[in-house]
């Protein structure tokens, strides 16, 4: 069949399967634009000739000459940012998504998300059945970004049972979102599961920039928005999810970042990384994408104060095991939005024990009228020890104590300030905090006061606050 005849064949496909694109929004299942018309894409495809044409006459002197050892072969400074050279052209196109969907038909792997309403490829699936499948690939998608496989298949086989249906996640919240995806991180895109929202993931990345020898940062606003344009040029207008699934996929098992296996890969014919090495021994196809220097880390440093509020009487040196604890809201926007925490307290820097207590003591107050002088007693104070919590881009070193309170005027007295920055809070027991989504930060320092509790033989002494005894 001639690529004429092809192209056709894709608008036709994309046309009698509308019946399924109801289903979803179109950026659901990542970028889907209906394919351009059959004389549009010959006069791109010309225009792109001809181009090419022009600056190999230019340049077929010059390929000749011996190269200097690593040098990185960029575009001239005046075609950066040209959309003409971030296209790919309609045989190309149709070329690609063909080698690249037979190839991920013979060799993907065998994964919880891609066997949920499984068809044979010859066979007709149902609305539910393509309703099902597009969803399971739509959140592995999103939980396949900057995570690994396996790490994510205990994650969405839990997700899916709680909500197997698009449907089912829209009446989530959320929190309750968040605590499901507690841990895995990222936690962004848990949000934008609920938007709508095109994917591109490190993977992608690797392989369109190699396809296209992209030689520009692809940090970069104006090189990362040609990415995604370049994504939605390629996406298969009649199999959508597997076709992003199969980018993905190559990524992650032949386009890799140090050792490609560019002898196997479907599509090395159109890769223009790959072309360049086997031209110039001074070009590799791993100078793709280029390496950006990372920023130096942040180091941050916070005290984090386990607040344990006591309920009723009790007597000093004894330590109620019936106690709740406080938590607060994080942010909507910023890092860990939406997520619950410990109360917690930003440092300048390194602090010792008194600047540290002086500053959750101030916190406290501001936001919850708890005056350790006043409303309510300090009836154990500890600091437990020290946890370095590490981020992609920050290193966060958190001091943390277990304060033991008991509200003088009841529990009325706690209360959240109208002018606090704390928009959210609650008090948990120990039996639902166990069972909360928390990060993996909050989470290793309530096990640090779990351990801590555990250690102690004796009821816990008085160390804090005034030695009184609210029984008569």
């Amino acid at each position: 069949m001639s690529p004429a005849a092809n192209a056709n064949s894709y608008i036709q496909t994309n046309q009698t399967a509308g019946k399924i694109w109801h289903l979803f929004p179109s950026s659901l299942l990542l970028t889907h634009r209906s394919p351009p018309t059959v004389a549009s894409m010959e006069d791109a495809v010309a225009a792109k000739k001809k181009k090419r044409n022009t600056a190999a006459a230019t340049t077929s002197t010059a390929t000749t000459e011996k190269r200097p050892r690593r040098v990185r072969h960029r575009k001239p400074e005046s075609d950066v940012g040209d959309i003409e050279d971030f296209d790919f052209g309609r045989d190309e196109t149709l070329e690609i998504r063909v080698s690249l969907l037979d190839w991920y038909d013979r060799n993907k792997r065998d994964l919880p998300w891609r066997r949920i309403s499984s068809v044979d490829e010859n066979d007709d699936e149902d609305e539910a059945g393509s309703e099902s499948r597009a969803y399971a690939v739509w959140v592995s998608e999103v939980m396949l970004q900057q995570t690994r496989v396996q790490t994510v298949i205990d994650y969405f086989n839990r997700w899916v049972q709680r909500w197997p249906t698009v449907g089912h996640l829209a009446c989530a919240s959320i929190e309750e979102v968040n605590e499901m995806w507690a841990g895995l991180g990222y936690y962004r895109r848990a949000r934008y599961l609920l938007e709508v929202t095109p994917i591109v993931d490190g993977n992608v990345v690797r392989v369109l920039a190699r396809l296209k020898a992209i030689s520009e940062n692809p940090k970069d606003s104006v090189t990362i928005k040609n990415l995604w344009k370049l994504a939605g040029q390629l996406v298969d207008p009649s199999r959508p999810g597997d076709f992003n699934q199969a980018l993905m996929e190559l990524g992650a098992t032949l386009c890799t970042p140090l050792s490609p296996s560019c002898s196997v890969c479907p599509v090395a014919a159109h890769c223009q990384a790959l072309s360049l090495s086997r031209q110039y021994t001074s070009s590799l196809v791993t100078d793709y994408p280029i390496k950006v220097v990372k920023s130096k880390q942040r180091h941050d440093f916070s005290a984090v104060s386990v607040v344990e509020i006591l309920e009723g009487e009790y007597t000093i040196g004894e330590h109620q095991s019936d106690g709740k604890f406080l938590l607060v809201k994080r942010p909507d926007e910023g890092l860990l939005a939406g997520l619950w925490e410990f109360p917690s307290v930003l440092l300048g820097g390194e602090a010792d024990l008194v600047t540290r207590r002086d500053s959750v003591d101030q916190f406290l107050k501001e936001s919850f009228n708890l005056d350790l002088r006043k409303s309510c007693t300090a009836v154990f104070r500890e600091d437990i020890g020290e946890y370095i919590h590490i981020f992609s881009h920050i290193r966060l070193k958190m001091y943390v104590e277990l304060l033991v309170l008991h509200l003088k005027g009841g529990m009325h007295v706690l209360h959240g300030k109208t002018d606090s920055k704390i928009k959210a809070w609650k008090l948990v027991d120990t039996k639902t905090l166990s069972s909360m989504g928390l990060t993996s930060g909050v989470r290793k320092v309530y096990s640090m006061i779990q351990k801590y509790k555990q250690n102690k033989s004796k009821p816990l002494p008085c160390k804090a606050g005034k030695k009184s005894s609210s029984r008569k």
